[in-house]
Order: structure tokens, then C-alpha cells, then sequence
């Protein structure tokens, strides 16, 4: 068996929360050559392409020889989620490799899933005004939530009589509501934005003809047109 069918190499970005990151990682090994991460909240856009030339160059035939690009989707800033599928999108064209997105929950319960399935797990990205984009797993992955946007104390009542362990940037604000009802809830870690590394194992088993690279916004904008100050057409 060839290299190309034991080993892909994939170009994973990430803009859609708190962090403009990328990597390259090749499956077999699941190697990581290269990869680097900004914690920002604003300006992914000017950052992003200077940031993927670093990660890209120091790989032994740059764009070349990535076989895949996954970027995350989201939930995640309406901006950063732009920024990043586009970017991502160019360089498939430019690279003629398909493009895949991974959800920013998967990423976050991805690593956990992996150290410990056998408990009950929910990752949570806050989304201001006591809510979060959620979603959570029993043991054995079975979905009990599915990615969407609730207030907390429903998440909270949907978890049941846990124990929890929680992960993602809106993690620690779900823990507080899960200990103010006495249900036992454990934040495993709370970063602004999930490991980049797990977005690419994600993206390396994506299925291109259904993880596409189109937002996940999971609810409208929060800018609405005004009805009543609309000029009367003639």
C-alpha cells in the first residue's frame, strides 16, 4: 500500500472562537508537523493567511502535499467562521483537495470522548445572555443533546442527576448551574477555542460528501431590520 493510502496530510484551521489556529497533522501516526496558535478575539481575518504560511512552509512540500483542508464551522462569531471557511475554501481550490468542516462542540468532545466514553460529557460554547450552544453524549457517545442553543438552566435540567464532566468555553458558567441544582459537574478544561489538533483527527474521518464547509450558526443574527423605518417603496 502506497503512501498516499496509509498517510494524508491535513491542513486544519480554526477562526470561529477565541483563537486563530492551524496544523498540519499526517493520519497513520496521527504526526503533528507543524502548527500554531493566536489567542484573539478580533482581527482572525488579518492574521489567518500570514499564520497558515507559517504552519504550511516548514512542511516538507508545503501546499502541495496536503491531501485535505477541515476548518471549523462553527457554532462560533459570525466574522471568525467567515474568515476561516473561506480561507479554507481558497485553498482547497487553489490546492484541488476537498474541504471539510468539523463542528467547534465535536472538537471540544472529541478529546474527551477519547480519554474517557464511559461517562456522561457536554461540551458548551457560551453564547452570552444565560445561554450556551451545547451539546452533550451518554457513556457509549449516544446522543442526548444535539448541537443547538438553550438557556443553561434547560441544558442543566436535560443532563439529569449527572455527574457531568464538561468542556468548552462556556464550561465553567454550565458547572456553576449544575452545583446550584446539586448535580455533580466537573470542568475537564474551558479554553476560548478547541485544540486545532482534534479538528484535524476530525476532518481526516470527515466524510467530504457531508461535512461541508458551510456556517453552523445555529441561531440568526442578533441585527434585525427595523419594519417600522422602512422608506416606502413607490
Amino acid at each position: 500500500m502506497g503512501r498516499e493510502a496509509e498517510h494524508v496530510r491535513v491542513l486544519a484551521i480554526d477562526t470561529a472562537l477565541g483563537a486563530c489556529s492551524a496544523c498540519v497533522i499526517e493520519t497513520g501516526d496521527l504526526h503533528v508537523l507543524s502548527r500554531e496558535t493566536i489567542m484573539m478575539e478580533r482581527g482572525h481575518a488579518e492574521a489567518l493567511l500570514p499564520l497558515v504560511d507559517r504552519v504550511v512552509s516548514p512542511v516538507e512540500g508545503g501546499f502541495g502535499s496536503l491531501n485535505r483542508a477541515a476548518v471549523t464551522i462553527g457554532p462560533g462569531s459570525y466574522t471568525g467562521l467567515r474568515v476561516g471557511i473561506a480561507a479554507a475554501r481558497a485553498i482547497g481550490l487553489a490546492a484541488a483537495i476537498p474541504v471539510v468542516g468539523v463542528s467547534t462542540l465535536a472538537s471540544y468532545l472529541a478529546p474527551l470522548m477519547a480519554s474517557d466514553a464511559r461517562r456522561l460529557l457536554a461540551a458548551a460554547v457560551d453564547a452570552r445572555h444565560g445561554q450556551v450552544y451545547v451539546q452533550a453524549v451518554a457513556p457509549g457517545g449516544r446522543t442526548i443533546i444535539p448541537a443547538g442553543l438553550m438557556p443553561v438552566r434547560d441544558v442543566v435540567r436535560l443532563l439529569g442527576s449527572g455527574p457531568v464532566v464538561l468542556a468548552g468555553s462556556g464550561a465553567t458558567m454550565l458547572a456553576a448551574e449544575c452545583w446550584s441544582q446539586g448535580i455533580e459537574a466537573s470542568v475537564l478544561e474551558a479554553p476560548l477555542a478547541p485544540d486545532i489538533v482534534w479538528v484535524a483527527r476530525i476532518g481526516a474521518l470527515a466524510n467530504p460528501a457531508h461535512a461541508l464547509p458551510k456556517p453552523l450558526y445555529l441561531r440568526g443574527p442578533d441585527a434585525k431590520p427595523q419594519e417600522n423605518a422602512r422608506i416606502p417603496r413607490q
